[in-house]
């Protein structure tokens, strides 16, 4: 069974030693770019709070 995404696309700009550490870990762990990112943004933490102060997009 296939998952459907809601997907929404990001764009960031790295630093060109940021670009390079994140291709050395994908080389490394043999994974995307895009699932190491991903888990990393899973990780953060966050509290409740307003979102009405907060721009709708990034």
């Amino acid at each position: 069974m296939n998952k459907k995404w809601a997907v929404k696309r990001i764009t960031i700009n790295l630093a060109s030693n940021e670009a390079e550490n994140l291709e050395k870990y994908c080389y490394q762990t043999g994974r995307p770019a895009t699932d190491v990112i991903r888990e990393l943004i899973r990780g953060l933490t966050t509290t409740k709070h307003d979102n009405t102060k907060h721009p709708t997009s990034i």
